[in-house]
């Protein structure tokens, strides 16, 4: 087997250790599941909401935490029913104050990550507070390797059988709600999808990188290309190359996981920043570049 892997040696780390192994089929997962929910998200220019959305899922986790300590599925049950209830408020508020919805999102944002904090300390020790806010790729056990599947499937088949609905919200949502009732199913939706891969990624990269595999990888495709298909497969397959080589990074240097993940995301982005096609590097040496697009 060492002979066979003698010409890759940078894999290696993936044929001798099942962390590893585990760690890059759960990045797989996230880069099928979240990532083209990401893409949705930025092209909604829900972006920064996504973000706020994603440190409202931690009281629900902390709550489970406490209940059950690190149980997958307290967890999970706590941070799908939180999320899905600041979703639910936040548009409440939105339609029946004067409070605008980026304002009720980030006033929910400050509670939900103060009280999550706070309750993860009433118990736990600083090294369960880290494990929560930043994830731990590398101890995805075959429970958590599940959940992150399951999620990522039920994404895909979501997303592919409602692509020319949650396409078409996207690009004129009022038309989409004068000329169809599935309007509503399309938002809240899309919105139960969000909460779903949050909490996924979640359990691999923590609250405060969650949104990074979902938001960079399309941010960074999107200056190549501007079809949603082409948009899309560029994501995932960027956000699973940058996953591969934020892993190798960690394990090499010695790195916490997730942030190599996610830097390594960054880096691509801002490379698809230079030399993108789409870029605005790429603009100023294109005589035929306007801005329609």
């Amino acid at each position: 087997m060492n002979e066979g892997w003698s010409t890759l040696p940078l894999l290696a780390p993936f044929i001798e250790f099942g962390f590893m192994r585990r760690a890059l089929a759960g990045c797989l997962a996230l880069s099928i599941g979240a990532t083209p929910v990401g893409v949705f998200l930025m092209l909604r220019r829900m972006s920064l909401a996504g973000d706020a959305m994603s440190h409202a899922i931690l009281p629900g986790a902390a709550i489970g935490y406490l209940i059950a300590g690190l149980s997958l599925p307290a967890m999970t049950c706590g941070g799908l029913i939180a999320g899905l209830a600041v979703a639910v408020l936040t548009g409440g508020v939105a339609r029946n104050t004067v409070i605008r919805e980026d304002a009720s999102l980030a006033t929910f944002y400050l509670l939900a990550l103060s009280a999550g904090v706070l309750i993860i300390s009433l118990r736990g020790s600083s090294v369960d507070l880290l494990h929560v806010l930043f994830g731990s790729v590398l101890a995805l056990d075959d429970a958590a390797l599940f959940l992150l599947a399951g999620f990522a499937s039920l994404t895909v088949i979501a997303l592919a059988c409602g692509l020319r609905l949650f396409a078409l919200e996207v690009c004129d949502p009022a038309f989409l709600a004068r000329v169809s009732r599935l309007a509503p199913v399309a938002h809240y939706g899309f919105l139960i999808l969000l909460v779903l891969n949050l909490v996924a990624g979640f359990h691999a990269l923590g609250t405060l990188m969650a949104l990074g595999i979902m938001i960079l990888p399309a941010a960074a495709a999107r200056l190549w290309v501007d079809r949603l298909g082409a948009l899309l497969l560029i994501a995932v397959g960027t956000a699973f190359a940058g996953s591969l080589l934020g892993l190798l990074l960690s394990y090499y240097l010695n790195l916490p996981a997730g942030p190599a993940i996610v830097l390594t995301l960054g880096a691509a982005y801002l490379l698809s920043m230079t030399i993108g096609r789409l870029g605005p590097v790429a603009a100023r040496w294109r005589s035929t570049w306007h801005f329609e697009r």
